[in-house]
């Protein structure tokens, strides 16, 4: 009778911790100042994503923003010539509401550049061989100044996506079958237009690695996988990357799903 007197009270003690943790777990909207850490001057414009609810906004001429977080969330927040920078959501935040986040600026380090120029010699069927050409598929999308490629659709690339998936070491299907949360970030990335206007203006891969958890040759090796150019995946923006990863991901569970 004892034990069982002993074995109930634990439950109990218990039971009244995990409800304390649960009112302390404070979930809502939090409301925030970025400012140059320099000047301490309010920042407008500069992009602020939960990683974990990915959910993105940004600041207004008064450098405040609100967005939905929980604690224990990490906020990334990005602006152009500031250093990226990275903040743990507290409970002081939702209590006291008068949190100010201030941003570094980068310091550019101009280095020499040398241009090699072709060597042209004058005749159109010379220099027509040794110019570099890109002839991967692509296509254009309403909005983008640039074409759009869409990877390779011959047979060796759906035989090389299908070896992929037989053989178990491989890195596609490490990374997809491993990572299959951050792998569904992808749609909830997509839905949301800050952070996609975010994305299509980075060029850096840092957003996306923040946002995916992956590394940048994890992406780079996704890409290759699926057969995409190097061309294009040194020079597509952010959101072109994630669209085609996201693009690689859904043809990968079609195929995988078939075998």
């Amino acid at each position: 009778m004892r034990r069982i007197l002993l074995t109930l009270f634990a439950l109990v003690s218990l039971h009244g911790f995990a409800q304390d943790d649960l009112e302390n777990q404070v979930v809502g909207e939090i409301t925030a100042t970025v400012i140059n850490a320099q000047s301490d001057m309010p920042l407008e414009s500069v992009h602020v994503i939960n990683l974990n609810q990915v959910k993105g906004t940004i600041t207004n001429q008064n450098g405040k923003f609100t967005i939905p977080a929980a604690v224990n969330d990490t906020l990334y927040l990005s602006y152009l010539g500031f250093k990226t920078q990275k903040v743990r959501v507290t409970n002081d935040m939702f209590k006291f509401g008068d949190t100010k986040i201030a941003l570094t600026e980068l310091a550019y380090a101009l280095e020499e550049v040398i241009v090699r120029p072709y060597q042209l010699t004058g005749y159109l069927e010379i220099d027509v061989k040794n110019l570099p050409i890109n002839n991967a598929p692509q296509y254009s999308i309403s909005g983008l100044n640039t074409s759009y490629e869409a990877g390779s659709k011959s047979p060796s690339a759906v035989t090389k996506v299908l070896g992929a998936i037989l053989n178990p070491a491989d890195l596609l299907r490490n990374l997809f079958g491993k990572q299959p949360r951050q792998m569904r970030k992808l749609r909830l990335v997509k839905e949301d237009d800050n952070i996609r206007d975010l994305l299509a203006s980075k060029f850096d891969r840092e957003t996306l690695t923040e946002l995916l958890q992956l590394e940048k040759v994890d992406i780079e090796d996704i890409l290759n996988n699926c057969n995409y150019s190097k061309s294009f995946i040194n020079t597509a923006n952010d959101l072109q990357i994630l669209d085609a990863i996201s693009s690689c991901y859904e043809e990968y569970k079609v195929l995988n799903r078939k075998q």
